[in-house]
């Protein structure tokens, strides 16, 4: 996508002023690709900041559209857009909020049979489901093309992010080796926005060049008590999904 123009000097000086990402790390931002999973609560923030940061291409899947009760967390939507397909929507607000990137969007289930086609060509991926049967689909791919993986799950006023870059660490499905039961569950928008603007910082990180990410690391989080904990995290031996491949 060439170089950094005057306008993206302008726009993204402040972040470019943070150590170690300067110019460089603007252009590595600006040449990459993110896929994101899901444009709900976690998917809303998380590409809002990205689109913000300048990251040059964003593709996102989600074939719902977004209804009332969804309006309390997912901030890339308003009542107008009740009934509009959320790919098409979010797409649209984030063209908005930032001209000068690409933004893709597919309004449909990931599965085993079209997750290649959805994601594209990605350098990173964003798991904002709300589902494991899907997220076991993207880990699955994310294995398979040695794409690192940022997860994210929210309970109530709680929860988790983690970066998953198997084989230097767990997959997905070492951390959750069956789906739990699926149920409609407590959310208040500030857990998704939280989680989803953790998702962004360590995507943020990693595809600039500055400072560690959460690879080997689990950070939860509860807000109802304002505490954060990073707990290790390491590989099953058995892992349906990752036993086999050989450490790095």
């Amino acid at each position: 996508m060439g170089g950094l123009t005057d306008y993206d000097r302008t726009r993204y000086g402040r972040q470019m002023l943070i150590g170690g990402w300067g110019a460089a790390g603007q252009e590595r931002l600006k040449a990459a690709r993110v896929f994101i999973a899901g444009a709900g609560g976690l998917g809303s923030p998380a590409a809002l900041y990205l689109a913000a940061a300048g990251l040059g291409a964003i593709a996102l899947a989600d074939s719902d559209c977004p209804e009332l009760s969804n309006l309390n967390r997912q901030i890339l939507y308003t009542d107008a857009d009740l009934g509009r397909p959320k790919a098409e929507t979010a797409a649209e607000a984030l063209r908005r909020l930032n001209p000068a990137i690409t933004v893709t969007a597919a309004a449909e289930r990931i599965d085993a049979d079209n997750v290649a086609r959805v994601i594209g060509p990605a350098d990173l991926i964003l798991d904002c489901l709300d589902n494991f049967e899907t997220r076991y689909v993207l880990n699955a791919y994310s294995l398979r093309r040695g794409i690192p993986l940022i997860h994210a799950a929210v309970w109530g006023l709680s929860g988790q992010v983690t970066f998953l870059d198997p084989p230097r660490t767990p997959c997905l499905q070492c951390l959750f080796p069956a789906p739990p039961p699926r149920d409609v569950f407590p959310v208040a928008g500030v857990a998704p926005g939280l989680a989803g603007c953790l998702q962004a910082a360590e995507a943020l990180k990693f595809l600039s060049g500055i400072g560690p990410t959460l690879r080997g690391r689990l950070l939860t989080f509860d807000a109802e008590h304002m505490t954060f904990a990073t707990l290790p995290i390491e590989r099953v031996p058995d892992c349906p999904a990752c036993a086999g491949r050989p450490r790095p």
